[in-house]
Order: structure tokens, then sequence, then C-alpha cells
């Protein structure tokens, strides 16, 4: 009696839950009065912060990263809130479930999150159902993958499945490769591999009236000549960006929460938050550097305070994404970001006068 009762309340009191308990809300004020709310405490007011990238307006250069709006169901409430755009996804072909719980692990000594599971997702269906409702003007991405029992030679297929139906709901695409939440790992690194993902994608926008930019997500894990590489293959392709990075199943940076972790024993997933945040700085300048500057990198991981959206950006970001940040604080993360960003851009317009 006693362990049955157990189990549910451990749930009560997980990350897991209280990452849907925040989504759930999110989705309560998508209504025209939450939309109001969310303007008034969060929404972002200032024209100065707008930014034009891949030929779109961006109204702030800092946006919702992969895996808070899994579906597409909080994109109003997200622009209300005062983000400069939204990643929605992952997004599979199928529905797929993100057991086993929990799923999602509080690592709070180092404002860190450990996902341990598949992509949950509603399936592409549901998802466009759900983008195509949404009325505000803000730019949306879709971060796409490959199915989880999809096999690894099969991986094309699935991205194309996406990218097809997903075509004409979205502002532009993340080709994520960067499957690794779990003892079943996919991160491509060889270059005919990655190509024969892409060159579809290619060859579908060619027939396309409108453009949708493509970027690729990548791993923090590559080394650095596989960074090369795929910064490479966005030179030499129609590959408009790359965003860097996903999570790491590494555990650098772990400072404060050995104790959890050792409890936890050698389970599988990616770190997010703090830690990542030197090697996705390294990762970014790299691309940067090796491309000289020409091509939109989209900034991720360990985002928290202004300073780090601002070395992200001195480092050659062209955009920034947050997420577990955004899990930790809500709202207010945008906004203290945001304002932050407001401030610094007044005052060097005052310093030129």
């Amino acid at each position: 009696m006693i362990k049955s009762l157990i189990k549910p309340v451990t749930y009560l009191t997980s990350a897991d839950f209280r990452l849907r308990f925040k989504v759930w809300r999110w989705r309560v004020m998508q209504t025209a009065v939450g939309r109001y709310i969310l303007r008034v405490f969060y929404g972002n007011k200032n024209a100065a912060l707008g930014k034009d990238v891949f030929g779109m307006h961006f109204r702030s250069p800092i946006g919702l990263a992969a895996g808070i709006d899994r579906n597409g169901e909080l994109i109003d409430a997200m622009a209300a809130a005062g983000f400069g755009f939204v990643e929605v996804g992952s997004v599979t072909p199928r529905k797929q479930g993100g057991s086993p719980h929990p799923y999602l692990i509080e690592l709070k000594g180092d404002h860190a999150l450990l996902h341990r599971a598949q992509t949950e997702s509603a399936g592409v269906e549901q998802v466009i159902e759900n983008i195509k409702r949404h009325k505000s003007r803000m730019v949306v991405g879709c971060n796409i993958v490959k199915g989880f029992t999809t096999p690894d030679d099969e991986a094309p297929r699935d991205y194309l499945r996406l990218f097809r139906p997903l075509y004409q709901y979205v502002d532009y695409f993340t080709v994520n490769i960067c499957c690794n939440t779990t003892t079943k790992s996919y991160i491509p690194t060889d270059k005919a591999e990655i190509m024969a993902i892409l060159q579809p994608l290619f060859e579908f926008r060619r027939g396309q009236n409108q453009y949708r930019p493509i970027l690729l997500k990548i791993s923090p894990d590559m080394s650095d000549e596989q960074i090369d590489m795929m910064t490479d293959i966005m030179l030499e392709t129609p590959l408009d960006g790359i965003v860097a990075v996903a999570g790491s199943t590494g555990r650098y940076g772990l400072e404060n929460s050995a104790k959890k972790m050792h409890k936890l024993g050698r389970t599988p997933g990616t770190i997010n938050g703090h830690p990542l945040k030197q090697r996705a700085l390294d990762v970014v300048r790299r691309i940067h550097t090796r491309s000289q500057g020409t091509y939109p990198i989209i900034g991720c991981g360990g985002i928290s305070t202004y300073q780090d959206v601002k070395d992200m950006l001195d480092a050659g970001a062209t955009l920034v994404q947050i997420c577990t940040e955004f899990i930790y604080n809500g709202g207010k993360t945008i906004r203290t970001l945001n304002k932050a960003l407001g401030e610094e851009i007044k005052e060097g317009q005052t310093q030129k006068k």
C-alpha cells in the first residue's frame, strides 16, 4: 500500500511534473486575456532589440530553444512574453513518448538538468494542427529529428517526412542530428551520412515558391575536427546556418552535483544548462572563425544571465536561445535579458552621440 503511494507522490515532486505543470500554465495564457497579462508583465516593448537575420525580422535576438514547446502549443504565449522567436520541437514523424520516468532531473547545485529519455512528440500531424492556430507574427522555427525506432540508415526518410508537410507552416528548420539522450545514440559524423539527410531537403526546397532557411544542430561532444567538418558542410552546400550546441553526454562542469550523480549511477542522458557554457562558446567561436563570420549561428547552451548572452554574441553568435534557464525561472528570465540588452543598446547609442 505504502509503495503504491510513494510512486505518484515522488512524481508530483519531480522536475518532470513541474515542467509539465509549467507548460500547462503557459497554455492557459494562450487566451487573449492571458496574452495581455504576459505583455504587461514580461513583454518586449523595445523596438531597438529587433534584428534581421535569414531575411526575417526577429523582435529580439533571444529565442526559446526546442524542448519547451515540443508540440507548437505555446507560440502566442511566448510571443507575448517577449521572445524574439520560438523553436518548436523536437518533432518526430509519429507520436512517441518520453519514458522512462523521471526523464528530467534537476541538478540545482550546477544550475543544470539531466535529460534521459527519447524525444517526446505528439507527431507531425498534431504539431501542424497546433502551429496553424497561432496568431502572432513571431518567427517560428521547427526542430526535426528522426523517430526513436527508425533505423539509422532510414533517418533521411524521416527528416524528409517531416520537412515536406511542415514547410508551409514554419519560418525555418533546424535539422537535429543529436539524438543522444538515451543509450541508443544517433549522432552522425560522417559527411556522406549527413549529406544523405540534407540533400533531399535542399532538393525539395528548390521546388517551392517560398524559401525556408535550413540549419544544422550539432553536439558539443564532437571533436574540433568534426566541428570543422560541419562548418565546411555549411560553406559548401545551401545550408543556411548552425545551431550550437545541443546537450552533452559528458559530465564535465558538474562541480556541485557529484552526490546526486553518484546516486543515479551510470544513467544515460544529456546535461543541459550552465556546465555547457564554455564548450558552447568554444564551438560557436570556432565556427565563426572558420566561416569568417559569413553565416548566422544560433548560440545555445548555458545561457542564464545577460553576461552569458553577451559572451555568446561576442563569440560570433547572431541569435541565442535559452531553455534550462526558462525551466528554472520562467518568464522573468526573458524580461530580464531583454531589459539588459535594451539598456546596453541605449547606452551605445548615447555614446555615439
